[in-house]
């Protein structure tokens, strides 16, 4: 063989030797120093194993920095199954100091897995128990529970979290990501086999605590509330009882009564129904059923209450004056059909004051059908009926209202005193509030503001406001007409000694009729004048006597007896002028 054939070969050789290298060092030079990051941060995952650490729920408190939702301190229990050197052991020891079953622990801890989780909020007193032991394998971390220190009160506004702090109902999931935080986590070096190398520190990157809540309620407010709710709850065997507070000049909700409340920290504790035989379906059809806030979650037929809207949209249209004068001869026909007043007797001749005062169906028959459809239903607009109010709270219901198209002579008379559609008690009380105070529709609310843990302002909370949905001059009238009805009407057991107090009542039969079921309700106000305050109760299905006028309108007094002056409101006069005047004034039973 020629020694030139022998040289190229071999510097062919080298050649290709050289450019293989190349290529390797360029390679590794690539890995090495362009990737580095990303094959470092594989290594590292490789030989860490990271635990999570949940942050800290922001607290929710009341408009005076009263806790009404908190946390406390718990652990978190699970297993490492790598890292467990005597499984039986583990077993035991989980399922005597956690009291749970061999079945369900066995499990976790024979999953071959990376983590298992055998139990959250575990109290620390039983996490200490566990960590005496010093079992192989077994993780025990610092977690929080929500903890709500008055139990039951407001448990339908605040809402509660699940196992892993998560709102689920109520403010706490309305408000999730204002107070859910960052979770943190724990991070631990591992060999090959994922076992933790001993003595080597622990990496740990802090959780972000989440931000505090302050809501308009008010701990004092929605007690008294509360305390009157039960009190006509038991007394009436009524099947619930609902209380509303509210600022009418801004939508601030002071209190939100739903009784029969639940005990926020067993919140799958069901409240006066025996679980035992239930499905597990049926379970949680009567939990939802219990965690439901009518005051928002639901319609019903307003009755009487709703004449104040029936009253106003006379007004605004101009179509009635306060001393025109209406026949009742105890009933009206319309069409087909014979509509019944309260006083199956008759009010005989009376004005259009004396007819609100007297809660006449026949006048308001006739004040509807003045208005007509068109006119009422962009009052019913004008006033927010056909829209949610907006509350910050979840699951809000709208009204069902029927289709204009659809409304007769019958539909209007009906629906002028209350019946035939549905709407919430929340929305009754937001158009409530625009016609009492000078014509603004507010937006209800709870949320003012939130703070960070130091407590410095984040945020400052602002709602919607419609101005003028009606007149001022049409405000004031109907400030006077509705203080009427307290002082001299059907709403006089809502009187409260001292003050101006204005107000409604109503009795409206529930569906179907002719079943003797009613909601008995009263809304009312005060001072009348310059309305600081407006509330509605309802008490559903009381047993006996069902007049809203004799068992509602006393309940929001005591009430308004109680939390009037703690508001800083003076009384406007005497409580010897206020036996002067209930001496002269005129009572019947009936709305």
């Amino acid at each position: 063989m020629p020694k030139t054939f022998t040289k190229r070969k071999i510097f062919v050789c080298a050649i290709i030797l050289t450019v293989l290298f190349a290529l390797l060092l360029a390679r590794l030079s690539y890995l090495m120093i362009a990737r580095s990051d990303y094959y470092l941060d594989k290594a590292e995952k490789l030989h860490q194993r990271e635990r999570s650490i949940k942050a800290k729920r922001g607290i929710i408190y009341d408009r005076n920095g009263v806790e009404l939702a908190g946390n406390k301190p718990v652990c978190s229990i699970s297993v490492i199954h790598s890292q467990i050197t005597d499984e039986e052991a583990v077993v035991a020891a989980l399922c005597s100091v956690l009291e749970l079953s061999e079945d369900t622990v066995r499990k976790k801890v024979e999953a071959n897995t990376i983590r298992e989780k055998i139990k959250s909020n575990v109290e620390k007193k039983t996490a200490d128990t566990l960590r005496e032991m010093k079992l192989d394998g077994v993780m025990i971390d610092e977690d929080y529970k929500r903890y709500y220190p008055y139990d039951s009160l407001a448990s339908k506004v605040i809402g509660f979290t699940g196992s892993d702090n998560q709102g689920i109902v109520g403010l706490e999931v309305s408000y999730e990501d204002v107070l859910s935080g960052t979770p943190g986590s724990i991070l631990t070096l591992t060999d090959a086999n994922g076992i933790e190398i001993k003595n080597e520190a622990e990496g740990r990157i802090e959780p972000i605590s989440g931000d505090n809540l302050y809501i308009s309620m008010d701990v004092n407010i929605q007690k008294y509330a509360e305390q009157a709710a039960e009190k006509i709850f038991k007394a009436k065997q009524a099947k619930r009882v609902s209380v509303i507070l509210m600022n009418p000049q801004n939508g601030e909700i002071y209190a939100m009564v739903n009784v029969p409340e639940y005990n926020l920290n067993e919140p799958y504790k069901l409240v006066g129904i025996e679980s035992a035989g239930m499905t597990d379906k049926e379970k949680q059809d009567a939990l939802n059923k219990m965690w439901r806030n009518f005051c928002i979650n639901d319609t019903y037929e307003p009755g009487s209450t709703f004449k104040t809207v029936t009253a106003t949209a006379a007004l605004e249209e101009g179509v009635v004056s306060v001393n025109d004068t209406f026949n009742c001869p105890g009933f009206r026909v319309v069409e087909d059909r014979k509509i019944r007043c309260a006083r199956t007797t008759g009010h005989g001749t009376e004005t259009f004051r004396q007819g609100i005062m007297n809660s006449c169906n026949p006048v308001f028959i006739d004040v509807g059908a003045r208005v007509g459809v068109d006119r009422m239903y962009k009052n019913y607009e004008k006033l927010g009926l056909f829209e949610k109010t907006g509350i910050d709270l979840p699951g809000e219901a709208n009204s069902i209202m029927h289709k204009k198209e659809n409304v007769g002579a019958v539909e209007l008379a009906t629906m002028s005193f209350g019946q035939s559609f549905q709407i919430t008690p929340m929305q009754l009380l937001r158009a409530a509030s625009a016609v009492i105070n000078g014509g603004t529709l507010v937006t209800p609310h709870f949320a003012m503001y939130q703070t960070d843990e130091e407590g410095n302002i984040k945020n400052e909370y602002e709602y919607a406001t419609k101005e003028n949905a009606i007149k001022k001059e049409t405000s004031d009238t109907m400030k006077e007409l509705l203080e009427a009805v307290v002082a001299e009407g059907g709403g006089a057991k809502g009187q409260v000694a001292g003050y101006r107090i204005g107000g409604k009542t109503a009795t409206s039969e529930k569906l179907p009729r002719g079943t003797g079921k009613y909601i008995s309700s009263f809304m009312g106000f005060a001072p009348a004048d310059n309305p600081q305050i407006l509330g509605i109760i309802m008490i559903d299905e009381p047993v006996g006597t069902y007049y809203g006028g004799t068992i509602a309108a006393p309940v929001m007094a005591e009430i308004y007896e109680n939390i009037l002056p703690y508001l800083g409101l003076k009384a406007d006069y005497s409580e010897e002028k206020v036996k002067e005047t209930m001496m002269n004034i005129y009572m019947e039973e009936g709305d």
